[in-house]
């Protein structure tokens, strides 16, 4: 059924110059000679295209085991080796013959439906006609759009299944290859890989004498009962808007008391600034370095070897409010974790949207808790991860809402709202909404009866865009504000309340909730457990969207390269002054440049080198 939508999609936007053209010259197009000339040639080009798509999709398949996609065009770097091996392994001539033949076929079907149509005698009201034009608009830009859901038909809808196989078989090749078009340059400098391995090697103790980097962890003994892993991704929250660290507002007096019972990260970034980014490297343990849109947008990309994916025995739930069409995150999930069950807009028991991001976050904790609360009835382990929105423009909360209300611009001083960083009173009230329904959700899962048990994670995709202030200045004018988020574990159960000020990454979620619960995995990833096994000298591994800058954090120094411009700095976040230290200190900055570009192309090769079909 699927491909039967994605081969629709295509029907409908191959023809639909053509239908447009026809509605717009109406009658005329059956009367004059140069319409049905423009018919003919339009069908048989349209005709010839597809089927030549199709029948190289079928060869590529054959021979790669994967779907036509962008990739294919780097056949045409040797065109004449190519085109040997074309000619000598396939039956080319007869099928260029059958090509021709084939052509003709649609040229006389065309003009015979053409003519058909022009003998029709029809006349109809200017009202009517009007209608016909509606209608046949409103069903073609349907068919395109090919959903219900606020999100139209996406390429990683197809990614459903832990079987590569299954997901390429519901692929449509035509729409594919244009789908992969914008990622066809991105790919691994093998070289410089291998030229950096040793890097990383060291850094995260692998093996020198070979490339691998698979690390075993087994327990020795595991909990009794299982503790639930619940993780909450913030949205847009960082720690220069938290009163915790110092705003200048009292804005997050809940996740205040909540950190000061809790194991937190003072200095924990995300790679990306933006949801999808977060969201990509939170789950498959890789930063997100894609220079063209987001990772998960990347089709080649998309099958990884995960630790979430390996909690055996726990029921594995994926919850937020609006699609998991967004930015095609559906396939970062559902093609890598098997047996997960996604929570999207339609899935719930009550929904109300409340914007373009779905439902409102207190609704999306309350029918969250809904369904942990019956998990945990039957005594069987869940790990959930819990997508959260509302903190997002446009900014859509309720003017009351239990015990929480919204402040009016009255009873916030101008002032204060700059000093504090905060560009509108509609941006505070969001993160101050967020912070009541975090809290109301942890009341929820008390009464639930699963709070003790289940080991809660919270952190921030990234920052919420602020003005420049007193704090942070320095992150403000590197531009890693929005890197440096808030990293909280809450379960007294099983870590001791602890403030840690070592540099630490999202990558590093996994591998760190994974040993809390004690569950043997094995990590395929650049991430490591921060409580255990991290390098002593932990580091902040940072990719800027748009000036192509990767930037390494260690030990209160950032160290930047824009690959671009080539151009590089070595700066003290700890000083007032922003100073390039490079000449200051040349053997930090040779082992910060070697560590940085270790990182950035152990990165490159594991998008394309840590598969599950992989074997080792």
């Amino acid at each position: 059924m699927l491909g039967f939508r994605f081969d629709l999609k295509l029907a409908i936007i191959s023809f639909f110059p053509l239908a447009i053209l026809i509605l717009i010259v109406n009658y005329r197009f059956f009367k004059a000679t140069i319409f049905k000339k423009i018919a003919n040639i339009y069908s048989v080009l349209t005709y010839l295209i597809l089927t030549i798509f199709y029948v190289f999709d079928f060869g590529y398949y054959d021979y790669l085991h994967t779907r036509l996609d962008s990739s294919c065009l780097r056949f045409f770097s040797n065109f004449k080796i190519s085109l040997q091996v074309l000619i000598e392994s396939y039956p080319i001539y007869k099928g260029f013959l059958c090509l021709l033949i084939f052509c003709f076929i649609i040229h006389k079907l065309s003009n015979k439906v053409y003519n058909y149509f022009s003998h029709q005698q029809n006349s109809e009201l200017k009202k009517l006609k009007s209608l016909y034009f509606i209608v046949t608009i409103l069903l073609l830009s349907f068919g395109i759009y090919n959903s219900f859901s606020h999100y139209p038909l996406r390429w990683s809808q197809a990614f459903f299944s832990k079987n590569n196989a299954v997901n390429q078989f519901a692929l449509n090749p035509v729409l594919y290859f244009f789908d992969t078009f914008t990622y066809r340059s991105e790919s691994v400098n093998m070289n410089e890989f291998k030229k950096y391995y040793p890097v990383i090697a060291k850094h995260l103790n692998l093996p020198q004498d070979s490339i691998s980097f698979e690390r075993k962890v087994i327990f020795d003994s595991t909990y009794t009962k299982k503790p639930n892993i619940v993780i909450v991704m913030l949205e847009s929250v960082g720690v220069k808007p938290m009163s915790y660290y110092g705003n200048a507002i009292k804005t997050t007096p809940k996740l205040d008391s909540l950190i000061s019972k809790s194991l937190s990260f003072s200095n924990f970034y995300v790679h990306k600034s933006g949801t999808a980014p977060s969201v990509f490297a939170s789950v498959t343990g890789l930063p997100d370095i894609e220079k063209v849109k987001t990772a998960s947008r990347n089709p080649f990309i998309q099958d990884q070897r995960i630790i979430f994916d390996q909690f055996d025995g726990y029921e594995k739930l994926y919850f937020l409010g609006g699609s998991a069409n967004w930015a095609n995150i559906r396939s970062i999930f559902q093609s890598n974790i098997n047996g997960l069950k996604i929570f999207e807009e339609g899935s719930y028991k009550t929904e109300k949207r409340a914007d373009v991001w779905g439902l409102d976050d207190y609704d999306l904790f309350k029918e969250s808790n809904r369904e942990l609360e019956k998990l945990s009835k039957t005594n069987k382990p869940f790990i959930a991860y819990i997508q959260t929105a509302s903190n997002h423009i446009p900014f859509t909360v309720p003017n009351k809402k239990e015990s929480y209300k919204p402040y009016t611009k009255n009873e916030i001083e101008k002032d204060l709202l700059t000093k504090s960083g905060f560009k509108s009173i509609e941006q505070l009230n969001a993160l101050r909404y967020l912070d009541f329904n975090v809290n109301k959700f942890l009341e929820r899962t008390k009464k639930a009866g699963y709070y003790d048990n289940t080991i809660f994670v919270f952190f921030g995709d990234h920052n919420t865009t602020m003005k420049r202030t007193d704090k942070y200045t320095k992150e403000s004018d590197l531009n890693i504000q929005l890197q440096h988020v808030p990293f909280i574990i809450h379960a007294p159960k099983f870590v001791k309340t602890e403030i840690i000020s070592k540099n630490a990454n999202l990558i590093d979620l996994f591998p760190t909730v994974a040993s809390l619960a004690k569950i043997n995995y094995t990590n395929y990833t650049l991430g490591n457990n921060l409580l255990g096994d991290a390098p002593k000298n932990s580091t902040s591994f940072i990719y800027l969207k748009g000036s192509g800058t990767i930037g390494l954090i260690k030990n209160n120094y950032y160290y930047s390269i824009n690959k671009a411009t080539k151009t590089t700095g070595l700066f003290n976040l700890n000083t007032k002054e922003l100073k390039d230290l490079k000449k200051d200190y040349p053997l930090k900055t040779i082992e910060m440049n070697r560590l940085l570009n270790a990182y950035y192309h152990s990165t490159k090769y594991l998008y394309y080198n840590n598969k599950k079909t992989t074997t080792k």
